[in-house]
């Protein structure tokens, strides 16, 4: 399996690291992709590629949550970083666009969206998108981008029917990356995947957010992504096996593993 959304760099982690990556290794977890967040969490992430054992690959960007008053000079940094590491890079994420926790920054938010996504289109990379209560607004940013070569996913897509729908006809290159949300039973998720491509399904944890059922209430890992897996298979009616084989398939497609794999 490929978990293509883990902050394994968190704090959270640093106790008992060792255990963890062992119970990914055991649950069949082999690689594992790293979204940053914004300056001050790229050293961590870098570091935790350097002592997994586990091939771990970055994503380079700053999650909306983080557009504060500074967000110009943090992107620049970023960008800087993105130059000096552009050959490790899988991704330009967390981005997008997070109406939730504060609102008032929704312009803010736009331009440092459209700032990063001007990166992937420049460095032929895909986006990991971050979307909560901004289905809209984010849709009004990806307009400008109908047609281009712009591809990515919808990190924890938890969208309901129309949104998918929107997404499947507008940006058709874009994936879905489905988490622990799935197994929650009120979620409505479990029928909205029947309605994706399977060749547009992604696995994530976003550990140690969202655990998935049996360990809600706890700190989310890459391990639990197997029971993820498990609803995803029947929910689809397929076998367990072939949503590990197609969901890895598919994260090596949109990612272009097989080139970070060998350098």
């Amino acid at each position: 399996m490929i978990d293509t959304h883990c902050h394994l760099y968190e704090s959270s982690f640093v106790e008992d690291f060792d255990a963890v990556q062992q119970r990914a290794k055991d649950a069949g977890v082999k690689t594992i992709l790293l979204p940053n967040i914004d300056q001050a969490s790229w050293a961590p992430l870098l570091n935790t590629i350097d002592v997994c054992e586990i091939p771990c690959f970055p994503m380079l960007g700053l999650h909306p949550c983080y557009v504060k008053t500074d967000y110009s000079q943090q992107l620049d940094w970023l960008e800087t970083q993105l130059k000096t590491h552009i050959k490790k890079v899988v991704a330009i994420g967390e981005i997008g666009i997070d109406l939730y926790w504060d609102p008032s920054t929704l312009e803010a938010q736009k331009k440092a969206l459209s700032r990063q996504i001007d990166w992937a289109l420049t460095f032929d990379l895909p986006i990991a998108l971050h979307v909560r209560d901004a289905f809209d607004p984010l849709f009004s940013v990806l307009q400008d981008y109908i047609g281009s070569p712009l591809r990515g996913v919808f990190h924890c897509f938890t969208g309901e029917e129309k949104e998918l729908n929107y997404i499947l006809r507008n940006h058709p290159s874009f994936y879905f990356g489905i988490g622990g949300v799935l197994t929650y039973k009120k979620s409505g998720l479990r029928d909205i995947v029947t309605l994706i491509p399977p060749a547009r399904i992604l696995l994530e944890t976003d550990a140690p957010y969202l655990p998935p059922t049996p360990h809600r209430g706890k700190r989310n890992e890459p391990s639990y992504m197997i029971h993820v897996a498990e609803t995803l298979s029947c929910s689809l009616g397929v076998s367990l096996e072939e949503i590990i084989r197609l969901s890895s398939e598919n994260a090596e497609n949109l990612f272009k593993l097989k080139q970070y794999h060998e350098a």
